[in-house]
């Protein structure tokens, strides 16, 4: 049984929480990165929480699951961009530890959850 809000959705809660420490993390990036990792991560980590709720609204399980993987998707986005992060030196490493330990725990949710509606 699908909760009726995502913003009852642990998940999503969690994702919302990813997507402010990202903020908050790439403001201390240097200025010529504005339109570079700055932009793709905000942007990546908005997509996850906006890609639960609105496959939290749709009307079937596949539709929900379909936009579930495109979450997951964007989790593995937000991984890979952090990586490039991490190498470049970028932004305060504390920081990045935190938003890597909330991505953890999405991905993971997203993931038994993606399980429970893809089958």
């Amino acid at each position: 049984m699908r909760i009726e809000s995502h913003r009852n959705l642990l998940v999503w809660q969690k994702a919302i929480k990813l997507s402010l420490g990202a903020y908050n993390y790439t403001r201390s990036f240097p200025r010529d990165e504005q339109y570079g990792l700055t932009s793709q991560i905000r942007r990546a980590c908005v997509s996850i929480a906006a890609n639960i709720a609105e496959g939290n609204g749709r009307r079937t399980d596949r539709d929900y699951a379909h936009f579930l993987s495109m979450a997951i998707g964007s989790a593995r986005e937000v991984d890979t961009l952090f990586v490039m992060a991490r190498e470049l030196r970028l932004g305060d490493a504390a920081e990045l530890e935190y938003c890597e330990g909330l991505l953890e725990e999405v991905d993971r949710m997203l993931g038994t959850i993606h399980h429970r509606y893809s089958g």
